[in-house]
């Protein structure tokens, strides 16, 4: 990815809030006296609020801000709390994820994302700027399948169309939209390649590199083809065909990505989102996951350092006596399911303080010594074992929230390819494909230490420490029965996700796998979500809409009895 002007970017997201096209509750465009029309817009506004709303998509908000008022999450927190990549704040799934949980969301895609869409084409279409309305095309088709993913079937073909009197869309089967996501593909390829009057002044991922843009136009059509794969007889020759053109992600260089700016906490806080709720006065936000920090730890990940950052070198419980006030359930118990499976339980070894799947306890004065995200990918500090509190200011600001947030990448298709060939039996190509996928995301964590300029990388594993690593999984998959290959080949792509939650939250459901993660801490959890609730905000606004009786329902190309109870 191209890097791009950090103060022209914070200009054109504090410009784009500004100039968004309203919308009603019940989802359709009307005229807000208190700002442009949409024959009055400009294009380049449009898009760099279509864009900056892209990513929010995924990523969410430091704080409530432009179309998030009650939350700060995304799709990639709720994926990544799901796979227990990150903390999980509910002893029961049916009701960890409420209707009210995903307004913000909802909202944020079709009051954002799509009026704004909406709005751009025609003005784009008439003033001939062809890359503009690839960028929409492009940002639509990842923006609408996975609205699928996580809500199942949904209004879009009816949406905007008030002109017609359709003031409550219906929902549209998540297939069809997946046609229609991949109809939209081959239309922003068409328009890659085009001759337009004028580019983008702002393309806030590829900088006006049409190359990359179509590659990752036909790496996401990959993703959408292995996503139904149970469905689609036709899916696997049609990923083979992209394949085979080597027109896709395959080098670090081309990955969909976005780079956070971080070059201010406010108005907006353009810093990696995790970042900004992490790296507070008060301290850490976030609990990190137990089971990802111990399955890391424990198998010598060169990762680790990268991934989380480490304020305590001690954790109640381990190298130092129980306490209840700072951390409760040190003085307690493990439950029966936890100790029958052997999963870890409450505290960690070596200062990796976190919190078990589903730890619903309340929030102890622990923000100065619970571990945090680190440097990659949120930009935040390196864990050169300095076990210092973090807090605002220069000396522990690490990469000050310069992060990433991985989208489409090229180690991700190599975890698909290996899916893909272990689907078909092809254990050698599938060992290949997964050894392929750890080396390039490996060696792209390690690029990040260098943004912490203050961290001590003498700590830093080295080529050896990597390459045994490398050399443990491969000869874990080349060893193990057809479950552990599925368990290796899924643990490996959630832990190289890590930073994304939608496709692992995906995996996880279309494989079943890996069945080594740890279990909720209640042992009746209820039904694992396979898809979320509608929002408030469209059941009680729209008339044809009507709230799923369970979140447990499938979507559409999951078709398996779904990933463990637990």
């Amino acid at each position: 990815m191209k890097k791009l002007n950090r103060y022209l970017i914070l200009a054109l997201f504090s410009g784009a809030v500004a100039m968004t096209s309203c919308e009603t509750a019940d989802l359709d465009i009307t005229e807000n006296p208190n700002a442009l029309v949409p024959n009055q817009a400009n294009p380049e506004f449009l898009l760099a609020s279509i864009q900056e709303d892209f990513i929010r998509h995924l990523e969410g908000v430091a704080a409530t801000e432009d179309n998030f008022q009650t939350g700060n999450d995304g799709l990639f927190e709720f994926g990544m709390e799901l796979v227990r990549t990150a903390n999980l704040n509910g002893r029961n799934y049916q009701s960890t994820f409420q209707g009210i949980d995903v307004d913000d969301e909802w909202t944020n895609v079709y009051r954002g994302i799509l009026a704004d869409i909406k709005a751009m084409e025609p003005l784009a279409q008439e003033a001939d700027l062809t890359h503009h309305i690839g960028i929409a095309q492009f940002i639509e088709a990842y923006t609408m399948s996975s609205m699928v993913d996580f809500f199942g079937d949904i209004p879009y073909s009816e949406f905007g169309r008030l002109e017609e009197g359709i003031q409550n869309p219906v929902a549209d089967p998540g297939a069809s939209i997946y046609d229609a996501a991949l109809v939209l593909l081959d239309e922003a390829i068409t328009n890659f390649k085009s001759i337009p009057a004028a580019d983008p002044i702002n393309d806030l991922y590829y900088g006006n590199d049409y190359g990359q843009w179509e590659r990752a136009a036909n790496t996401l059509k990959l993703k959408l083809y292995l996503q139904r794969r149970l469905v689609d007889e036709n899916a696997m020759a049609n990923f083979n065909a992209i394949i085979a053109s080597g027109n896709y992600i395959q080098d670090t260089a081309d990955d969909f990505q976005f780079n956070w700016p971080a070059t201010s906490a406010t108005n907006p806080d353009n810093r990696h989102p995790r970042y900004g709720i992490n790296y507070a006065v008060a301290g850490a936000g976030d609990y990190m996951s137990n089971w990802l920090m111990n399955l890391m730890n424990t198998t010598n990940d060169p990762r680790i350092r990268f991934y989380f950052y480490r304020q305590t070198p001690t954790v109640p419980g381990a190298e130092i006596p129980p306490d209840e006030q700072l951390l409760a359930c040190s003085l307690t118990t493990p439950p029966p399911h936890y100790v029958a499976g052997g999963f870890t339980f409450c505290w960690l070894d070596d200062g990796y303080w976190g919190r078990d799947h589903g730890n619903a306890e309340g929030t102890p004065p622990d923000g100065l010594l619970r571990t945090t995200w680190g440097v990659y990918p949120a930009g935040g500090r390196f864990d050169d074992s300095s076990f210092t509190a973090i807090a605002q200011g220069p000396a522990s600001a690490g990469a000050s929230g310069a992060g990433i947030s991985p989208i489409l990448t090229a180690f991700m298709v190599d975890f698909w390819r290996a899916e893909m060939a272990l689907v078909t039996g092809d254990i050698g190509a599938a060992q290949n494909h997964l050894v392929n996928g750890v080396t390039k995301q490996i060696a792209k964590v390690r690029s990040f230490g260098a943004l912490d300029t203050a961290a001590d990388l003498s700590v830093a594993p080295t080529d050896g420490e990597v390459t045994s690593y490398i050399n443990s999984v491969n000869s874990a998959f080349a060893s193990g029965t057809m479950e552990d290959k599925w368990n290796v080949l899924g643990e490996q792509f959630l832990i190289g996700s890590f930073g994304n939650g939608v496709d692992p939250y995906n995996f996880y459901r279309r494989t079943g796998f890996p069945n080594t993660v740890q279990p909720n801490l209640e042992p009746d959890p209820g039904q694992f979500i396979r898809s979320f609730y509608y929002p408030e905000v469209s059941v009680n606004a729209n008339s044809n809409i009507s709230q799923k009786s369970t979140n447990a329902e499938p979507v559409f190309w999951d078709t398996t009895s779904g990933p463990p109870a637990n």
